[in-house]
């Protein structure tokens, strides 16, 4: 399977997705609101951690692909990147900014860890494409 480490990590991103939009309609159904937060911080909170994964998770996964598509890049370093993205989407989302608006350990090693993954993959990337042009 020629991008099998991208489905798992992809996989596994769904289901981490899921559980942050089942956290925000709880606290919907919690304070009665259909549309926005209401003003309730708890429904805030989720709002926001649903949307910071949604906005982080898709280009990390598109660089995370293209890496895997015949870059040249070492499995291990795409399974590295990977739980990188995994864990640190998990820690911002389900142990930082789910739990309070403030600084947390969670919301600051989520947020470092894919922010790494990111930086990883564009010098990765930049790395491929120099070295075509290099050998071109």
């Amino acid at each position: 399977m020629p991008v099998a480490v991208t489905l798992l990590y992809a996989s596994l991103l769904a289901l981490l997705l899921l559980l942050l939009s089942w956290q925000v309609v709880v606290q919907r159904r919690r304070f009665k609101v259909g549309v926005g937060t209401g003003g309730q911080e708890p429904l805030e909170l989720a709002v926001r951690a649903h949307a910071n994964f949604t906005e982080y998770v898709p280009l990390a996964l598109l660089m995370l692909l293209v890496l895997e598509l015949g870059a040249g890049v070492p499995v291990w370093l795409l399974h590295l990147l990977g739980v990188m993205l995994v864990v640190g989407r998990a820690m911002h989302g389900l142990l930082g900014l789910n739990r309070g608006a403030g600084a947390s350990p969670g919301r600051f090693y989520g947020t470092l860890l894919t922010w790494l993954m990111l930086l990883m993959s564009a010098v990765a990337g930049l790395i491929v494409v120099a070295s075509g042009w290099l050998a071109g």
